[in-house]
């Protein structure tokens, strides 16, 4: 059950998307375009700083309330979607983790969409092991040195605030720190935009650091901290991500039982025929299920409940697979023209594969789950 308000942000945005971002939705896919003018309208509505405090210019609104809003827009645009998700995080971790200092000069333009944040983490030989990065921060009287490359960044090179990851210390997950490293420092620079096969609005770079010198004030939370930091966000991550996918996979159903209804065969609707029936209900019961998981995984994150962490690893794995299932299946229901750029579903297809892969891979949130499960079996 939606709140009024949720009701009321799905509403507006409904209204946004059908009118701004799905009219160019194909031809933006196809050239690779990002329309910075769309973020920026979507933050004067409010929604790229919705869970971001008042006091930062944000909405001061539940996880919940960014999971419904998030779900809605990547029923148009994932790409646009998941910018947001991603930026959202960034300030989520500077305004947990953040001095007021840091509050005050980073929040308040990412919150009102004047400008998006990226989160720098993954590395060539760092992916799923996170805690084996190599790039490092070198402590000198300017403040830090940093230098390494970081990869598969969204938003990279068009983010102004990336929170980076960056070694101070020894091996390990300990030796890990944060930083705030802005857009135009001396040393940061980006490689080419990688020619992904879905999330083709949503620019992915490597972003670089060669001699980057940044002050002491750089440093988000306390040194070694960053693992921590890393992990806070990618499990915030994993329900937002899990909301895309799950407005993602709704949006393909529709437009598979909207076909179905209309497209004849043998002098009737293929909707009549049993085995498209079965198809459908099977999609839907399956998007459903990626509903409610994210919804339970919000709820449990609000309530600061222990079992969050798990649940939020089992809202991205299931919502992510539905989606990867739903949209596969989607373009099976309208056969050959579902292959076809005429029709949005193969977009649908290629930007569900992803979203199985970012924020941890779905083997890696099998893993997390599978932990969890033995610490409560000792817990027993």
């Amino acid at each position: 059950m939606l709140t009024e308000l949720q009701q009321e942000l799905i509403s507006g945005l409904r209204r946004f998307r059908l009118e701004q971002i799905e009219p160019t939705a194909r031809e933006d896919d196809q050239e690779h375009r990002f329309r910075m003018e769309l973020f920026n309208q979507l933050g004067e509505l409010g929604f790229c700083g919705m869970t971001t405090d008042e006091t930062y210019n944000g909405m001061g609104l539940t996880t919940s309330d960014l999971t419904v809003a998030l779900s809605e827009i990547a029923r148009s645009s994932v790409s646009y979607a998941v910018t947001i998700s991603v930026s959202s995080m960034v300030q989520s971790v500077i305004e947990k983790f953040g001095d007021q200092e840091q509050k005050s000069s980073y929040l308040p333009a990412m919150a009102q969409g004047e400008e998006i944040g990226a989160f720098a983490l993954t590395e060539s030989c760092a992916g799923s092991d996170a805690a084996a990065l190599t790039t490092r921060a070198v402590k000198n009287q300017q403040g830090y040195l940093l230098n390494g490359n970081k990869i598969f960044i969204t938003s990279g090179g068009i983010a102004k605030t990336y929170v980076v990851m960056a070694r101070t210390g020894g091996e390990g997950a300990a030796g890990i720190s944060a930083f705030i490293v802005r857009d135009g420092t001396a040393g940061l620079s980006f490689g080419k935009a990688e020619d992904k096969m879905g999330w083709k609005v949503s620019p992915t770079r490597e972003v670089i650091f060669e001699n980057c010198q940044v002050p002491a004030s750089a440093l988000l939370g306390r040194e070694g901290e960053g693992f921590t930091i890393a992990m806070t966000a990618l499990d915030r991550g994993r329900i937002t991500i899990g909301s895309i996918a799950a407005g993602l996979a709704d949006r393909a159903l529709t437009d598979a039982t909207e076909y179905a209804l209309t497209r004849q065969q043998f002098s009737r609707e293929i909707f009549n025929f049993q085995g498209i029936q079965f198809m459908l209900a099977d999609m839907a019961c399956e998007v459903e299920a990626a509903k409610l998981i994210v919804k339970e995984a919000a709820l449990l994150y609000e309530q600061r409940d222990p079992a969050f962490s798990k649940m939020a690893a089992m809202a991205k794995l299931k919502a992510t697979d539905v989606a990867m299932r739903v949209t596969t299946d989607a373009v099976q229901v309208l056969g050959g023209v579902g292959y076809t750029s005429d029709y949005p579903l193969e977009r649908f297809m290629r930007d569900a594969k992803v979203l199985q892969i970012v924020e941890g891979t779905n083997q890696i949130q099998r893993v997390v789950i599978a932990r969890h499960l033995q610490r409560e079996l000792k817990k027993d």
